[in-house]
């Protein structure tokens, strides 16, 4: 068995703020279950609600989950987003944009500082920041992210690599080429002098971090520092149907509150930690 001082792990969830449904869990998550870590979208429709909730719970770590795809903005600027201040959810057509417009590149600068802003006015403690679709691989975004976030006091970045192993997957060519970019990303972050993750759990499963691949996943941890993050809900609403369809929510919040999910990390030799024991 390795020891538990080589493989760790946080837990973590994303969508902090998206709605009450999602709040709802987090905290479920937490106060019974094994949720250490959410990550917080400041213009969500629920974000006020998020606040509120993360404030009466002070184990529960709080980051920013930057939104810079299929989400609200905080600042509407139309060269990003449109007449209702929503990005897009064309990942190639954003990525484009955001590298090669003047315009849209400082906009984007704008609305990431915007947002880092928004968190510190939360007066939540920033523990981490990590980006809405991994949109932080993308250089420009990673660039002003970790700008932005080393002005208000971020010390570690989400690097989203999932080896195939431990999911029982094949290594494809897009893994391949996802290793790229967070070979650039974390070059971004090691330049900045932040902390990052040795490997990501919940890129494959997304939306179906259900019980049983979780207990499945836990002995087959890598050695290093593993993040298993998840996206719990007590229900879907409307904007989750859109944007979510077919997501296993309620499935991934009953990961979390399984005790023979917590039994399997004591067992498996894995100690869960925080982002600021990197």
């Amino acid at each position: 068995m390795t020891s538990s001082s080589l493989r760790r792990a946080i837990v973590s969830a994303d969508d902090f703020g998206m709605s009450l449904e999602v709040n709802e869990a987090i905290e479920q998550a937490h106060r019974n279950g094994i949720l250490s870590t959410a990550s917080l979208m400041v213009a969500g429709d629920a974000a006020e609600d998020a606040i509120r909730r993360a404030k009466t719970m002070p184990d529960l770590k709080v980051g920013l989950h930057v939104v810079a795809i299929e989400g609200k903005s905080v600042l509407d600027l139309p060269a990003i987003t449109d007449g209702q201040g929503w990005f897009g959810r064309n990942q190639l057509r954003l990525g484009v944009e955001y590298f090669f417009s003047p315009q849209a590149r400082s906009a984007l600068r704008r609305e990431i500082e915007a947002q880092f802003r928004a968190f510190a006015a939360s007066g939540l403690t920033l523990d981490h920041a990590n980006a809405h679709k991994h949109m932080h691989l993308h250089p420009t975004v990673g660039r002003f992210l970790i700008e932005s976030g080393l002005e208000h006091g971020v010390r570690a970045v989400r690097s989203p690599f999932e080896p195939p192993e431990p999911v029982e997957a094949n290594d494809t060519l897009g893994d391949r080429a996802l290793r790229h970019w967070i070979g650039v990303l974390r070059h971004q972050i090691r330049k900045a002098g932040l902390k990052t993750n040795d490997w990501c759990f919940g890129l494959r499963w997304s939306g179906h971090m259900t019980p049983e691949r979780i207990r499945g996943l836990i002995p087959r941890l890598p050695v290093g520092t593993s993040e298993i993050y998840f996206h719990p809900a007590t229900a879907q609403d409307a904007m989750m149907k859109r944007f979510m369809p077919g997501y296993e929510q309620e499935g991934e919040l009953a990961a979390l509150l399984d005790p023979a999910v917590r039994t399997a990390f004591d067992r498996y030799g894995v100690t869960r930690i925080g982002w600021a024991d990197l």
